[in-house]
C-alpha cells in the first residue's frame, strides 16, 4: 500500500509539471546529432590521397638528388615527409567518425603542418645557399664547363621550388583537415545545438 501510495504521489506531479507549462508546443535545444558529419564535407579522402601522393613525390625528388645535398638535410627531410604520410593515412581511416580517431587525425594534422613549414623553411634556405652540384664549380671558370655549371644551377633552382611548392600544398591540406577535425571534437569552437519543437498533447479527460 506504501508503495501504492509513492507512485500516486509522482504520476500526479509529473502530470501537474505538463500542465503548470501550459503550452502545447516547446522548443527545447539539443546536442546535434549530424556533427560528426561535417568531417566528410572536407572530402578527407581525397585530401589524404593528395597528401600522401605528394609526399612520395617529395621523397622521390630527394632520392634523385640525395648525391648533391648534405646527408642530414635529406635525413630531416625525409622523415618530415614521412610525418605526412602518416597524417593523410590517419585523415582517411577517420571517415569511420570514430572520435579518438578523429582526435589522432587533428593531432596528426597539426604535427605535419608543422613540419611541413621546417620543411618549407629548410628549402627556401637551400636556394640562397650553393646547395646542387657544388663540386660542378671545381677548375672551372670558363668555357662550355661554366655553362653547363650555369644550366645545373638554374634546374636545381627550379627543382627546390617544386619542393617548396609541394610544401606549400602540404600545409594548406593539413590545415584544412585540421581544421574540419576541430569542428566535429569541438575543441576550438563552443558546442553547437540544433533546436527541437516539442508538441505536448493536451491531457485527456480523466
Amino acid at each position: 500500500m506504501a508503495e501504492e501510495g509513492e507512485m500516486e504521489s509522482i504520476v500526479p506531479s509529473a502530470l501537474n509539471t505538463r500542465s503548470e507549462t501550459g503550452a502545447l508546443v516547446e522548443v527545447k535545444f539539443q546536442k546535434n546529432p549530424y556533427q560528426t558529419q561535417k568531417y566528410l564535407e572536407a572530402e578527407p579522402k581525397a585530401l589524404g590521397v593528395t597528401q600522401i601522393m605528394l609526399s612520395l613525390f617529395f621523397l622521390s625528388i630527394l632520392g634523385a638528388t640525395l648525391r648533391d645535398q648534405h646527408h642530414y638535410t635529406a635525413i630531416i627531410r625525409a622523415i618530415i615527409s614521412s610525418a605526412s604520410i602518416i597524417a593523410g593515412s590517419v585523415a582517411i581511416a577517420a571517415q569511420n567518425l570514430h572520435l579518438p580517431t578523429l582526435k589522432a587525425c587533428l593531432g596528426m594534422q597539426v604535427v605535419a603542418c608543422v613540419l611541413s613549414m621546417i620543411c618549407l623553411f629548410i628549402s627556401s634556405n637551400e636556394i640562397v645557399g650553393p646547395s646542387f652540384f657544388r663540386y660542378c664549380w671545381i677548375g672551372y671558370h670558363n668555357g662550355t664547363p661554366q655553362n653547363m655549371c650555369d644550366r645545373l644551377m638554374a634546374l636545381s633552382d627550379h627543382v627546390i621550388g617544386i619542393e617548396m611548392l609541394v610544401q606549400a600544398t602540404q600545409i594548406a591540406l593539413s590545415a584544412t583537415l585540421a581544421a574540419f577535425c576541430c569542428k566535429v571534437i569541438q575543441c576550438c569552437s563552443p558546442r553547437s545545438n540544433v533546436p527541437v519543437i516539442v508538441v505536448n498533447a493536451p491531457p485527456g479527460p480523466q
